[in-house]
């Protein structure tokens, strides 16, 4: 096992919010410049996974837990093909990495796909200027690309927001492809690619389910084509009032009674499709310790988010849609943020969080099991 040097580099790097705020320390991983939207991350572990996560496309990731990199990076826990964040922020890097699985350093792996990153800064106090003054523009400046401070702060601030980020067509696969079902097939489900992680359909093929998944611009006739029993809309970057064509299919799937389940941006699409408007949070919600309730049962999930918009939709009665009455199905139990939508007179669902669990935890994967039964009772 190779141990990496840049990990202790002493290049010097600067990180530069839009407010101008300012931290100084050390480069990690590529050295160079880097823009996007300052979000942080309360996991604890699975940073292989939320590189990797298409969601992640143009923002700037602050880790807040203090050591990152402990156990290396494997060719096993990749959500895609790439690591997708513009930045990465943390504030210990691991020497070392330990672990049987591991084949490289996070920083070699940083370094190979050109992340710029910044390490030996105080996340915490990075980390609470966020959650007051909200998720902003930051850049990252290493080596020569550094100037001076006002300089700098000029280049943040002509970077684009995310607000109005029209970014899933970006991160979609271009071309359909099949994941097949494990053992027997039962079902055929058409997923449209918003953003979608490796695990998802995964766990739809567990569960017998041959996956037909389908680009970003994929048209309801595109969706029809497969024969599909149900229908999956994925998370993804962005903001969802941007995303018209989303919108426009799933209405289309609505309209013909399939069974539906939107998770994360796909929730947001529902959302939209059902004339909910959305909005963006301060500093929306990432990691894998996010408490959820499920309201039609009651039960409370530990689940793993990654979002910065949310829908707005009324928490205390049924709201009369296009395609019938339609309510809140699960709430964070943090900010009463709607988590969750379901519709009463259709066979459609979505959540806001990631059920796939990749990288955990498992609370949420009875929602794979809730879209088989919708599927099972269609078919009967």
């Amino acid at each position: 096992m190779t141990t990496s040097t840049r990990g202790a580099t002493k290049t010097p790097a600067v990180l530069v919010l839009e407010d101008g705020r300012i931290f100084r320390g050390r480069a990690y991983g590529a050295v160079g410049e880097t823009f996007g939207e300052a979000v942080f991350s309360t996991g604890m572990t699975g940073y292989q996974e939320t590189l990797t996560d298409p969601s992640y496309h143009r923002q700037v990731v602050v880790m807040t837990a203090p050591h990152v990199g402990n156990t290396g990076v494997n060719d096993e826990d990749m959500e895609s093909k790439k690591i997708w964040v513009s930045g990465y922020v943390v504030r210990d890097p691991a020497r070392v990495p330990s672990s049987w699985r591991s084949r490289r350093t996070l920083d070699d792996e940083l370094d190979a796909q050109g992340v710029v990153g910044i390490s030996g800064i105080d996340t915490r106090a990075l980390t609470r200027h966020l959650r007051e003054r909200g998720a902003m523009r930051v850049g990252i400046f290493s080596g020569d690309t550094i100037q001076d401070d006002a300089a700098l702060l000029a280049r943040v601030q002509e970077a684009p927001q995310m607000k109005g980020a029209n970014l899933s067509a970006e991160v979609a696969t271009t071309e359909p492809y099949v994941v097949p079902a494990i053992g027997d097939k039962k079902f055929t489900v058409a997923a449209v690619d918003l953003g979608i992680k490796g695990m998802t359909p995964h766990r739809m093929a567990e569960r017998g389910i041959e996956v037909h998944v389908l680009p970003a611009t994929a048209t309801v006739e595109d969706v029809y084509a497969v024969n599909p029993d149900g229908v999956f809309f994925s998370n993804g970057p962005g903001d969802p009032a941007t995303a018209d064509h989303p919108v426009s299919v799933m209405r289309g799937v609505l309209e013909r009674g399939t069974p539906l389940f939107g998770i994360c941006f796909g929730n947001q699409i529902l959302g939209r499709a059902l004339g909910f408007g959305t909005f963006k949070l301060k500093y929306g919600h990432r990691g894998i310790n996010q408490p959820v309730q499920d309201r039609t049962t009651g039960k409370v999930e530990v689940t793993a988010h990654n979002h910065g918009f949310a829908v707005d939709a009324p928490l205390d009665k049924v709201s009369e849609t296009p395609f019938g009455r339609a309510e809140v199905s699960h709430v964070c139990l943090n900010d009463n943020v709607v988590e969750g939508l379901q519709l009463l007179d259709r066979p459609a669902f979505s959540v806001q969080y990631h059920p796939e669990a990749a990288a955990g935890p498992h609370d949420a994967a009875y929602l794979f099991d809730r879209f088989v039964s919708l599927m099972e009772g269609q078919r009967a």
